[in-house]
Formats: C-alpha cells, structure tokens, sequence
C-alpha cells in the first residue's frame, strides 16, 4: 500500500481494511444479523462489538481460537485477563468433568470454598478474611457497599481512565452516558499525586469513605501506579480514616505472594476476578479482619446472599487453577510479556516512531488523564507506543487519527493471526510461547513500517 501520511488517506485504508474483513468473514457476519433479532446490535457484551462486525469463535484449543468461517487466530487477548489458562487446559477441565460428575447446584456448603479461600488468603498477604461473589463488577460493589457500611461516611474517589465494572467508572462521558451506581463519587487524576491530595484535602471534613484504584489502569490502558502515589493513598486513606481498596480484578495474575506492582502497600480491602475462579464467573472481595468479620453471620451486622457465591463449578475450577498458576509459572508468563513490551519498544525507537530522549515527561510516572493522547495536549505522547507490566499490555495511538490508527492495528494483527482487543489491549495466557511472541513482534514491526509516515508528529 505504501506510505500513508493524511486523514483521508488512513480512512481509505480502514475502509479497505473493513471490506477485506467482510470478505473473509461472511458465517461471521451473517450471524451477527441473526444476533441483531434478539440482541441489541447483536450484543450482550460491549467490549466484544468490533467493527464493522465482530467475528464469532466457535471454539478454542490450547492458545488458539478457531472462528465460525474456520480462521484460527493466536489468542492475545486472554479473555481480557480472565483466560490466563489458555482454552481448554487438561488441569482445568479435568476439575471441571469432576463438577460435572458430582452434580451442582447443592444450595449448601461444600468442601472446596474453604479450600479455595485458604488458597487465595496464602497468596495474596493484604486478605485476612474474604466473601465470593460472581464478577469483578459485584466484587467491586460489595467492596464499596462494606467500606460505606464501616466507616459511616458517603463519599468515594475514583480515578480518570479507571474502571471497576459496568456501574463504578472514573471515566469521563463523551457522547454516552454513564450507568455508574448512585454513590457519591468525586474523580481525581491517576499520578497525580500533588492534584489528588488537594482534592482530598477540599472535600467536608470527615466524609470520605474509600478510595478505590487499579494498581495499574487495566481497561485504561496499562499504565501502572507509581509507587509513590499509591504510597500517598495509603497515607490520606488513614488520616481520613477511609479504607483504601485495591481493584486487582486485572491486576492481581501479575502477583505471587505480595511481589508486583503493589509491593510495599497494602490496602483495606481488595477485590479479584475471574482467572482466581478458574477462568470461571468469580469475583471477590476480602481484606482486614475487623473488616471483613462484619460478614460473620454468627454475630456480624452485615448480611450477603448470592446463589452462585459458592458455585461448586468455579470452586472445583478455582481450586485447580490456583494450584495449577504456581510462582514459576506467574514469573514466566510476566518474563514473556516483559520481552514482548521490550522488543515493540525496540521496534518503535529502531523506527524512530518513539525516540529517546523526548520532551515529554515519561509515561509510565506522568499523570494518565483523559485528553494525554489529544494532539492538543503539550505533552502529548508518541503517536504509537506501547504501555504495561508483566503479562498485560496495551498498544496505543496518539494525535488526530489516533482511532483510525487504532483500527487499522487491529485488522492486520487478524490479518496476521492474531486475537486482540480492538482497542489494543493484550493479556498473556500460560500457552502462548517465545515464538508466538516473535511472531507477534514482527507482525508490528510490518505495521509500523506500512504505515510509517501516519505515525510521526
């Protein structure tokens, strides 16, 4: 195609880009029309909507998803973290065959929820006590619905770009409007840590009652706290007599025994996902006990039902995923993203798309606010850069076209074999190997050097 250098000419390209996809996907696309019957845009899952039409998978094996035109695709997305095990690991459905054997559905206790817990206490230093509930959403609703209950107070921060599920968001409404639940919520730039304690500093005496933060943005586009900001929420959580929670629904694969990106911190109250689960529906909140034992139903003042908390499908499967993701495993797979992060570093800098040395302050410390990718902003970033720890990574695009740009990277890495989400974001699972990944780099560089000159200031 040759270099591109103007808006008309990258909207030409995406527009070729959508009719080869349409081409190559018409099962695909014929089931979208059927879904669009019964679905709201044939869809019940946002995030999924691709355009100018998702693709259906019909089934996955090992690393590797398999569509309903019979593409097979390498699967970076990981089921946005949730699918660290890859799509059928014989651990997992081993346990799973085992539910199935013993039947469901008890509406009792069972043996595996205290081992489960146990599992998840030893592994994560902060929880002294925790409570299973089906989503990260509802763990992050829960987290907030206890720390409005302990402290007495109403008043919750948030943070830009942060996300903790469909109704609790720190995002800032462009065109769409918000679904956040009605709590009483005030928004403050992630890093920023001087804006944040003025904030915090601004709001009535005694009425904050949480702070909720990713240690690193997940949906947000993998950009990690520093250490120093979370250190300064640990700081005003405890002189505002608030509880600071961790959402590590994302971020929590990343972590051994407390070693990752929160090292050093320790929060209230902290809220996991669905890869604890087995890759199954699983949430969960947990944290100190004087906390959590608010919940003991022998003497507590707190009640929480939920049929499914102790599901003896995701109880089974919780069980043999933890067992199954020991320490050498977490540390090879944050070892691979690493080299994956490090090697499209390298690609953007040999290419001269992201330069050493530049004027901007470094964006893994700067503040992450929403307009960081606007060409007005003085310190804008690169135009195509990518972010991340570990085994989570996002790619991002920056300046005027920065959402065509953002399109056209998706269609070739499909091009190219490779499953990622539209918006660039990429999340490891324990199949995927150094090859894939040399494979995945050097599918980059190609887009790069295709579409060079759209990439420089």
């Amino acid at each position: 195609m040759g270099s591109l250098s103007n808006s008309s000419l990258l909207q030409a390209a995406l527009g070729e880009a959508h009719t080869t996809y349409t081409n190559k996907n018409a099962q695909s696309r014929k089931q979208h029309e059927k879904a669009t019957q019964y679905l709201p845009g044939g869809n019940t899952r946002t995030v999924l909507h691709s355009s100018p039409f998702p693709i259906t998978v019909t089934s996955g094996s090992g690393p590797t998803l398999t569509t309903l035109d019979g593409h097979k695709y390498v699967d970076f997305l990981g089921e946005y973290t949730a699918g660290i095990y890859g799509h059928n690991h014989p651990v997992i459905k081993a346990a799973l065959q085992e539910a199935i054997e013993k039947g469901w559905n008890y509406g009792a206790h069972n043996e595996l929820e205290p081992e489960l817990a146990r599992l998840i206490v030893e592994r994560f230093p902060a929880l002294d006590l925790v409570r299973f509930v089906n989503s990260g959403t509802e763990a992050n609703m829960m987290a907030l619905a206890t720390a409005l209950a302990y402290t007495g107070k109403k008043k919750i921060l948030l943070f830009e770009k942060g996300y903790h599920g469909s109704t609790i968001s720190g995002r800032t409404p462009s065109t769409k409007k918000t679904i956040n639940l009605p709590h009483d919520f005030v928004v403050a730039t992630y890093n920023d840590l001087e804006g944040t304690r003025a904030l915090v500093e601004s709001l009535p005496k005694d009425s904050l009652a949480a702070i909720l933060i990713e240690p690193m943005l997940g949906s947000g586009g993998c950009y990690p706290a520093t250490n120093d900001f979370l250190a300064e929420l640990r700081r005003l959580s405890t002189e505002n007599k608030a509880l600071l929670i961790f959402d590590e629904v994302m971020t929590s694969r990343l972590t051994y025994r407390g070693l990752g990106p929160t090292t050093g911190v320790t929060p209230d109250l902290m809220t996991l996902g669905k890869w604890v689960g087995g890759g199954m529906s699983f949430g969960l909140f947990g944290g100190r006990k004087e906390v959590m034992k608010l919940y003991d139903p022998r003497d507590g003042t707190l009640e929480h039902p939920g049929t499914f908390n102790n599901n003896i499908f995701t109880m089974t499967a919780g069980v043999a995923g933890c067992n199954l993701l020991t320490e050498e495993k977490v540390s090879a797979l944050n070892s691979l993203g690493d080299t994956l992060r490090s090697q499209i570093d390298d690609v953007l800098v040999s290419r001269e798309i992201n330069r050493t040395g530049d004027h901007v302050l470094p964006l893994p410390t700067r503040p992450v606010a929403d307009d960081m990718h606007s060409v007005s902003n003085p310190q804008h970033p690169p135009k195509m850069f990518i972010r991340g720890v570990g085994s989570l990574n996002a790619i991002h695009f920056a300046g005027p076209d920065r959402e065509v740009l953002q399109g056209l990277f998706y269609h070739h890495m499909l091009e190219n074999g490779f499953w990622t989400a539209q918006r660039g974001f990429i999340a490891l699972n324990i199949e995927i190997t150094p090859e894939h990944v040399g494979a995945f780099v050097k599918a980059v560089d190609d887009f790069v050097v295709r579409y060079d000159s759209s990439l420089r200031w």
